[in-house]
């Protein structure tokens, strides 16, 4: 068996990240996250199943539209592809073991470069998973979910399963098969589709419903190869509303849904909802994740933040207490996530530049959600929330109201209804109340 550390210790200062409560002055260590911590049922590491994101931490070097990287990774220092491949897993597994996280997450060209070819990159990610496995054995660290990167090479300028151009989306689904393999090889309990560029630019040369059709089937022929093949996890898509493309085809939440009961693809596929996304698409955290546990297809995080003032993809690590509580309010009434976890695909920003600055944006991310959920079951458990939320739609607990909602009424009914209650009392939507439950919580 391989060592689960390999020849060189990265982060050499840095020791196992523990739990010393909310006094602690130890910036290198958990205030809220203590893993064993019953909430509502289950275990803090039960609720979360935290993950790396293996493209952010380990190959994130700082770069943007206007500058060159700002961070030195010393992991990727090698010319070699295998030899740098190593290094850069085991940085990965010396991070997470130290910062204390079960899982990791990956897409196939952030564990090995792609070469040359088809053959080279199949042989490189078969190289690759098998030193992962070794990793794997060695220290406990499961993966979450696989995927592949569909969307950063030139050939998917055009989208990758909705590409027009039929030689792309056949390497495609050979990238996919091998991403599902590698998968299946490390016992993933997950795979994801992001629809990085299926999409469109213009609709001047887009055929949007052929397109709409090939994804379809594209998603329909590597469900029934991961099944043939052993995969028994679920199947995720992660939307997005754009960026790259103009418009991706799949938006948000309640567009991918549409999608998945149109091509009967519902029962097959859950959401990985990521915050960024959600907000791009113009609306919160908690209202996508309350469209998708609506659909009973609550799949997984991606957990980040984008910046108010900018209306891109930032993809910052979450501080804001109030906003990840509305979330885990959600997702402790929902009953949680179907399979998934809270992947941090967040990255550090370009003038973070020390390798501890990696531990310090997980260790204050991590208590963000950790904070949030015992705030969140406090609030369902000692205040008044739900009776307040309940009280808002007494009116159809009895009488026309409870007829109406039981489907045991017809038009007209509700004309004489309102015949007799032409005075119509305002009643309170007491929405400072909520929010002020919310900050006497936290």
């Amino acid at each position: 068996m391989k060592p689960l550390i390999g020849s060189k210790e990265y982060f050499k200062n840095i020791s196992k990240i523990e739990y010393e409560g909310r006094d602690t002055d130890n910036p290198f260590a958990y205030r809220f996250y203590n893993k064993n911590k019953i909430i509502a049922g289950k275990s803090m590491q039960e609720h979360f199943k935290f993950a790396i994101a293996y493209w952010h931490s380990l190959t994130g070097l700082g770069t943007d539209p206007f500058g060159s990287s700002t961070q030195q990774l010393p992991w990727l220092e090698d010319i070699d592809p295998y030899k740098k491949a190593i290094d850069k897993m085991d940085a990965a597994f010396e991070f997470i073991t130290k910062l204390g996280v079960p899982y990791y997450c990956f897409h196939d060209v952030d564990l090995i470069e792609e070469g040359n070819s088809l053959e080279e990159f199949t042989e490189r990610l078969n190289f690759i998973t098998d030193y992962a496995k070794n990793k794997q054995d060695a220290s406990g660290v499961r993966l979450l979910w696989g995927t592949a990167n569909l969307f950063s090479h030139p050939r998917y300028m055009n989208g990758a399963s909705t590409n027009p151009d039929f030689d792309v989306v056949a390497f495609a689904g050979a990238q996919v098969k091998n991403a599902l393999d590698a998968t299946i090889k490390l016992g993933g309990e997950n795979y994801v589709f992001w629809g990085g560029r299926e999409g469109y630019m213009s609709l001047l040369n887009t055929n949007m419903k052929r397109e709409l059709d090939h994804l379809a089937t594209f998603l329909c022929m590597c469900r029934d190869y991961g099944r043939a093949n052993g995969f028994t996890g679920n199947f995720f898509i992660e939307p997005k509303p754009m960026e790259p493309s103009k418009h991706q085809y799949d938006f948000d939440a309640a567009t991918v849904i549409g999608f998945l009961q149109k091509y009967d693809l519902i029962d097959d596929f859950k959401l990985n909802i990521e915050v960024n996304h959600a907000t791009l698409a113009m609306h919160t955290f908690e209202h996508e994740l309350q469209v998708a546990a609506d659909h009973d297809v609550l799949g997984s995080i991606d957990a980040n933040r984008g910046d108010y003032q900018n209306g891109w993809d930032t993809d910052q690590f979450p501080v804001d207490i109030f906003e990840i509580t509305q979330a885990m309010l959600v997702l402790l009434q929902s009953g949680g996530l179907n399979g998934g976890g809270v992947n941090f695909d967040a990255k550090l920003r370009r003038n973070s530049t020390d390798l501890e600055d990696l531990f310090l944006a997980h260790i204050g991310g991590i208590d963000v959600f950790a904070r949030s959920l015992i705030i969140a079951n406090n609030i369902l458990e000692e205040s008044p929330y739900l009776e307040l939320r309940k009280n808002r739609y007494n009116s159809f607990d009895s009488g026309a109201g409870k007829d109406f909602e039981d489907g045991n009424s017809i038009l007209e009914d509700l004309f004489k209804y309102a015949l007799n209650k032409q005075e119509i009392k305002l009643k309170s939507g007491k929405q400072e109340l909520f929010e002020n439950i919310i900050n006497q919580f936290i």
